[in-house]
């Protein structure tokens, strides 16, 4: 891990990527990829990976987006993807010392606050 881990900011735990933060480390560590897992690069990796998910959709219908996953000609690749990106988020989170728990429950509460029950609108930026 290249920078310190932060505190932990919440006793609720929605996830806990611990044992793969170690297991990607251990990975990273056996190959010496250290300095190549900059922030900037795996974001730039995770963008990739993000780009490649989203290939696979484009294209098709919404009722053929909603079974990609059922379909045997692009399940695999589709889980496939999803991995990939939560590899490199799960990998930058670690390197930049960010507890993915702690982002996760702070920001549903944030929703909770910004979207409110009953309010089926979702906001739009001023213009």
């Amino acid at each position: 891990m290249l920078f310190k881990r932060s505190i932990k900011m919440s006793d609720q735990t929605l996830v806990d990527f611990s044992a793969l933060e170690a297991a990607l480390q251990k990975f990273a560590d056996e190959r010496d990829w250290q300095k190549f897992h900059s922030p900037k690069n795996l974001a730039m990796a995770l963008t990739g990976e993000v780009g490649e998910l989203v290939e696979l959709f484009q294209w098709l219908s919404e009722e053929q987006s909603r079974s990609i996953a059922a379909d045997p000609q692009t399940a695999q690749a589709v889980r496939d993807e999803l991995a990939d990106v939560l590899l490199y988020l799960v990998r930058l989170a670690s390197v930049l010392g960010v507890n993915l728990n702690d982002a996760v429950v702070h920001k549903l509460k944030k929703n909770a606050c910004k979207y409110p029950v009953g309010d089926a609108t979702p906001s739009r930026p001023s213009r």
